[in-house]
């Protein structure tokens, strides 16, 4: 086990799932993406202390991402959000993912793998109202959707579209959601009209959940506030959600330096002052960002102490001044814990970036341990590395 550990507490997730699921009212199923190894906290983990706690629905971006799921025992619907390579159809049917369709050549070639598996295959007929990305058009929803009945091999179980700008309260912004939810409405009559049933509908994202009631439908699909973060620092304060990811490490290494000695690569900070220097065993190989150097401060024995020089692909340093209690071996929180300790967010702001980036960023090699509990006295249940 590394002296750098991403710790995962699952007691916040669900924390995290009961806030969303008080906002949104007992009706609307949730759907929790776990695409990006769970936004870097863990698929699997993460995919059954979810379900364990309400969420009905998975989803994902890549048909191997859905397949790992089902190695691990996941029986739940799982939802297959980007276009799948036709050399995927077959795993795709025999993990039993529903994809989303958006055309006819996509439906027709899941509908021939589906024969050639002797199944009859669910899938989500996806609308683009506005995002600009996957979707048919809406004036093409109803046709699609006819051609969906029309093959014995499919089963037209839901209705989706994606909401481009709906994690923010600015006029504009809302006024671009409620045009994307009416173009929304008006497919879903042309398809009931035609005489189908549009199956579960859903259309809400983080944003929609905070700010689009209207939005609900049947079904939500919430991701970075499951995973303890605002999609918008505007709605911040609109629901306490917990950071469910703390990226911690340790002092490994305490050394006195003389006025004007430079500090790692390039020689970028040089010591004012003798100053004592902590060195922690983490860096951008871990997926803490290069670009933070200079401008991170890390949470040790409850003071925030800066960071100094390049962050190195392994290791960077901290700058504990002329005189410290800080001892080798002391756990350090770089983001995610308790107190003062910075987030996520935090760090997404100073790279003008957000909170998806900073935990999806962190990579393989820091092991992830999960726990219940937190700050000092977590508890951990399981370790993966």
């Amino acid at each position: 086990m590394r002296a750098t550990q991403a710790l995962i507490y699952l007691d916040r997730l669900k924390k995290n799932i009961e806030a969303v699921r008080n906002r949104i009212g007992p009706k609307p199923l949730i759907c929790m993406p776990v695409k990006a190894d769970g936004y870097g906290h863990g698929a699997i983990p993460v995919a059954q202390e979810a379900l364990g706690s309400g969420v009905a629905v998975l989803a994902v971006a890549t048909v191997q991402e859905g397949i790992e799921l089902r190695k691990a025992g996941i029986t739940a619907p799982i939802l297959l959000f980007s276009i799948p390579l036709p050399q995927e159809l077959e795993e795709l049917v025999a993990a039993k993912l529903s994809p989303f369709i958006a055309d006819k050549d996509s439906a027709t070639a899941l509908a021939a793998a589906a024969d050639r598996a002797g199944v009859r295959f669910p899938v989500h007929l996806k609308i683009d109202t506005g995002m600009g990305r996957v979707g048919c058009c809406p004036e093409a929803a109803a046709a699609l959707a006819a051609y969906l009945v029309s093959l014995p091999s499919l089963q037209y179980v839901g209705t989706a579209t994606h909401l481009a700008r709906a994690d923010s309260p600015l006029a504009d912004a809302v006024a671009y959601t409620k045009k994307q939810l009416a173009r929304f409405t008006q497919a879903l009559d042309a398809i009931r009209t035609a005489g189908f049933d549009t199956g579960i509908v859903h259309a809400a994202n983080s944003g929609a959940v905070f700010l689009h009631e209207d939005a609900y439908f049947d079904m939500v699909r919430p991701g970075i506030v499951l995973y303890g973060y605002p999609p918008s620092e505007e709605l911040a304060s609109l629901v306490q959600l917990e950071p469910v990811m703390e990226l911690r490490s340790s002092v490994v290494f305490i050394k006195k330096v003389s006025p004007g000695t430079p500090l790692s690569y390039g020689g970028t900070w040089i010591a004012p002052e003798e100053r004592m220097i902590a060195t922690l065993p983490v860096g951008y190989g871990d997926g803490l960002p290069r670009s933070l150097s200079g401008n991170l401060q890390v949470l040790i024995r409850g003071t925030l102490y800066p960071l100094v020089g390049r962050i190195c692909m392994d290791q960077c340093m901290v700058d504990l001044g002329q005189n410290t209690d800080v001892r080798r071996w002391d756990p350090v929180t770089i983001f995610g814990g308790t107190g003062a300790a910075l987030t996520a967010g935090d760090l997404a702001a100073k790279l003008h970036t957000i909170p998806y980036e900073i935990t999806g960023n962190i990579n393989k090699r820091v092991p992830r341990v999960y726990c219940s509990g937190v700050g000092n006295g977590v508890l951990p249940i399981a370790y993966h590395e």
